[in-house]
């Protein structure tokens, strides 16, 4: 594929804050610790103070994915399934050496919108470059499933070639432990929506094993993202465990009794909305979830019991502390403290995040600071927009620019029939000799009598709003002339931004990875380039 880039702020999709975190803003330093750079890098791995307990990471990722604790990080599931490679690093966290790059999301069936897969591809694409520029450390890439949220609306269903593949079903509790068996219709209809052309079979093969193979949804989608990473050297974590949890116990009594994640992060908003940024997230009291198979409700501090909302559970200060002392997996961290209970199970670096993502990571760092855990670099993901061979000859023939293909519909035809017209459809020069006119008819009136300069500034005013709206009717009388022409604007604008968004928050990858296998990957690591902060626009 060819690729051109061009800047976040010139596509009008990514926010202010966003934009002024990538410039490098004063006003928002304090809110996160190295700048996204190589210099940024070189400075955090100085001073990185590694809490996560190595020895117990390994053991519990290779029972994940159900390797002995000596076997050889390699294993071959049935065909279509790719293999276990990525399991080849996780021996590599026992190093203190090795570190991770870290993305993470919800559990969207078949991969979800195709930023699902962009989020992996910087990670992985980040830990090659600081490899080459760190060659004595290593940096494996992790996708950390979102295995205990239980938002299942959001994951149920994808995009693919203008379809929705929807997945009927009551669920509730921890997404992660939902058994994907009744997902035969939503799986019927996406392998009908990838057609039998090129590499069709080959992917139908990977999401029937992955949904139909495993009885619980984030085993499922371990398999699926590890047919379509492992051998880059992904590594897959799901930290619903109890082993995690017990690490992560201490912290989270404290949070819940001490109410401390609520008060830095409310304070942090407030300083955050005073610059104008608009919070993501808004912590609460308390910022966890009760979990159990079926149930995951949130803790409150009600009448001097830590009540588990629309239930019968409750406890005491004491009876809360024994909970958590033998059963910490019952507790799970919401989104504000997710990120912390990320920091200290793994050896992590660098989170990977989408734009709001990166925003409501800002909110967070006075907590890190507040529990001493080093806070990572944040990195906003590569964004991409593919085009298609057919599309791109329809470009070529507009003679439109990538840069062109983010603004409005009207703006592009606008624009095209002033550039390509035999006619001047623009009044410009015509008022700037007007408004010379208007210079001496307002000093003469001045002198005549002062009061009437204002008279003649309306005047002049009133005549540049009618000679803008006869320059509007030139351009839409020129626009019938071209209609047939233009009509590709509207095609070209569907193709490449379903429902006037961003391909990648709609299409599903499958259609891209049945045209070109696997090479549909490996060319969008070619490309991205994290630490340039450029969209990526790919041509077939």
């Amino acid at each position: 594929m060819d690729s051109a880039c061009i800047n976040y702020k010139d596509t009008g999709y990514f926010s202010q804050t966003v934009i002024d975190y990538l410039e490098d803003l004063p006003e928002l330093r304090s809110f996160y610790s190295y700048r996204p750079d190589l210099n940024g890098f070189a400075e955090l791995l100085k001073n990185k103070k590694v809490v996560a307990d190595r020895g117990m990471l390994v053991r519990i990722l290779r029972e994940q994915y159900g390797l002995a604790s000596d076997d050889a990080a390699k294993v071959s599931p049935p065909s279509g399934g790719g293999d276990l490679e990525g399991a080849g690093a996780i021996s590599l966290l026992t190093s203190p050496d090795t570190y991770t790059i870290t993305t993470g999301h919800q559990l969207n069936i078949f991969a979800g919108p195709l930023y699902f897969i962009y989020k992996i591809v910087t990670a992985i694409k980040l830990s090659r470059q600081l490899k080459e520029k760190f060659p004595d450390k290593n940096f494996v890439p992790v996708y950390w499933m979102a295995s205990e949220d239980h938002d299942f609306a959001e994951i149920n269903y994808t995009h693919i070639g203008g379809k929705k593949v929807h997945w009927w079903y009551e669920a509730s509790g921890a997404t992660g432990r939902i058994n994907p068996d009744t997902m035969r219709q939503a799986l019927n209809q996406y392998k009908g929506a990838l057609g039998i052309d090129h590499h069709a079979n080959e992917l139908a093969d990977i999401v029937e094993h992955a949904y139909a193979g495993f009885d619980k949804l984030a085993d499922a989608t371990r398999y699926l993202v590890n047919a379509l990473f492992g051998h880059y050297g992904l590594v897959i974590i799901d930290a619903d465990d109890h082993r995690f949890k017990q690490q992560f116990a201490p912290t989270m009594e404290r949070d819940i009794i001490e109410q401390n994640s609520f008060k830095n992060i409310s304070a942090t908003n407030e300083k955050l909305q005073e610059l104008g940024v608009h919070v993501q997230v808004n912590p609460r009291e308390i910022n966890f979830f009760y979990l159990q198979d079926g149930l995951r409700e949130r803790l409150v501090f009600e009448n001097g019991r830590y009540q588990v909302l629309n239930s019968a559970i409750s406890f005491t200060e004491e009876e809360l502390k024994n909970e958590i002392g033998e059963f910490p997996e019952r507790f799970s961290p919401n989104v504000v403290m997710r990120p912390l209970y990320q920091e200290c199970i793994l050896p992590n670096i660098a989170y990977v995040g989408g734009g709001a993502e990166v925003v409501y990571w800002l909110e967070l760092k006075s907590n890190f600071d507040h529990y001493k855990v080093d806070f990572p670099i944040l990195i906003l993901r590569n964004s991409g927009l593919v085009i298609a061979k057919e599309t791109a000859a329809k470009i070529a023939r507009m003679d439109l620019d990538p840069a062109e293909l983010f603004k409005s519909t009207d703006a592009i035809k606008n624009n095209w029939v002033k550039k390509h017209s035999e006619h001047t459809l623009n009044l410009t020069e015509e008022w700037r000799e007007l408004s010379c006119i208007f210079e001496k008819i307002k000093l003469r009136a001045h002198k005549i009598d002062p009061t009437l300069a204002n008279s003649a500034a309306a005047v002049e005013a009133r005549l540049k709003h009618a000679m803008d709206n006869l320059e509007k009717k030139l351009v839409k009388a020129e626009k019938i002339n071209y209609h047939t022409r233009l009509e590709q604007v509207e095609h070209i604008k569907a193709d490449l931004f379903p429902n006037h968004s961003l391909q990648e928050r709609s299409e599903n990858f499958g259609l891209f990875y049945v045209k070109w296998g696997q090479s549909f990957i490996d060319e969008l690591i070619r490309n991205f380039e994290p630490l340039d902060f450029k969209f990526t626009v790919m041509t077939e």
